[in-house]
């Protein structure tokens, strides 16, 4: 099974802040062999591969994806909606499933432009303004659809030229395929150290499962693995991200800095290229609150460039996230033969 084939399956799965375990049984088949495998209290799926002394390393990359959520069946058989971390913009004519007592297949259209008055043309769209269409009437959508029940994005899994693929919800599945690459490198290895692969939940609305894990897990260090801007047409254009140029270690409080020296050096002596971001305060990931739980946590945040974030056409290049589990592994061969208070030492 390859890394191209897990994402795919990732990706077409519905994961929403809250409903994690839904995506369980796409994980279990590929990471079964490299571990055991268990879901934690709010949903957060470990992976935990025992070693042969007491050191834990927590790799972790979140199974949520953005969604909505239904508010309202209107008379005429319409949904309402909330959207959590999507643009209205991007919601336009955006196919999408309702997940009720059963999944039900949705479009969101909106007014023809030749019926539009000119502010209706010239004002932002409103995401109070749109409504999913279902065909059902309210009296059947009434018996299959609650208020409160969730909404994903539909999309299919597209592979474009020079090796980048395109999908939703490759914020973070795409971070999961790393560690799915990181755990087979790892496979043949002996380490002393135990090392888990966190699927972390309600990393969209908080980095909860991030703060949960930690407890449960009290790991000796930790590696968050994220998406982050490219600096293209429509990226950010404060970055020098580029998609195919390898994984981007983030440089920054939230980060340990002998931590994020020593992984750097691994890559130099392993000719991994990889890029560097700064990120002077809040880097809104799961490290943010790794790094502070408990008594504290050296933290890395090592992330893979992506296009077009939180919409159903984010673009990814597959070699960033292959080359993302490949540092890590070397990375994790190499500090389980050190002393950990000797590298951590400020």
């Amino acid at each position: 099974m390859g890394n191209k084939e897990l994402l795919r399956d990732l990706c077409k799965a519905a994961s929403p802040s809250g409903r994690e375990h839904w995506v369980l049984p796409v994980i279990r088949p590929y990471f079964q062999p490299f571990g055991e495998i268990t879901l934690g209290n709010l949903n957060n799926i470990y992976v935990k591969r025992k070693g042969l002394g007491s050191r834990k390393i927590m790799l972790m990359a979140h199974a949520d994806e953005v969604f909505l959520m239904i508010t309202e069946i209107s008379e005429r058989g319409f949904l309402k909606f909330k959207s959590q971390g999507i643009d209205p913009k991007v919601l336009v004519s955006q196919e999408v499933c309702i997940h009720g007592k059963k999944e039900i297949l949705g479009i969101i259209g909106i007014k023809p432009p030749h019926l539009m008055k000119k502010e209706e043309k010239e004002n932002p769209i409103d995401v109070d303004d749109l409504i999913i269409d279902t065909g059902y009437t309210k009296e059947t959508l009434e018996t299959l659809v609650s208020v409160g029940d969730y909404v994903t994005m539909k999309r299919e899994f597209y592979e474009l030229l020079n090796n980048n693929v395109t999908s939703k919800a490759i914020d973070d599945r795409a971070g999961i395929v790393a560690m799915y690459k990181c755990a087979k490198d790892l496979a043949k290895v002996k380490l002393r150290s135990e090392v888990v692969f966190v699927c972390s939940a309600q990393e969209e609305v908080g980095h909860r499962g991030a703060q949960t894990a930690c407890f449960d897990l009290k790991p000796d260090i930790a590696i968050a693995i994220d998406v982050t801007f490219d600096s293209g047409n429509f990226g950010a254009k404060d970055r020098e991200n580029k998609l195919g140029a390898g994984p981007v270690i983030c440089v920054g409080p939230n980060i340990h800095p002998r931590l994020k020296q020593y992984i750097m050096d691994v890559a130099n002596q392993c000719n991994i290229k990889y890029q560097i971001e700064v990120e002077p305060g809040n880097t809104g990931t799961d490290a943010w609150d790794i790094q502070v739980a408990g008594l504290g946590i050296p933290t890395l945040l090592i992330s893979i460039p992506i296009k077009y974030m939180h919409t159903s056409v984010e673009v990814v290049n597959m070699e960033d996230i292959k080359n993302t589990g490949k540092l890590i592994s070397k990375f994790i061969e190499k500090i389980d033969k050190e002393e950990l208070e000797e590298v951590l030492c400020f």
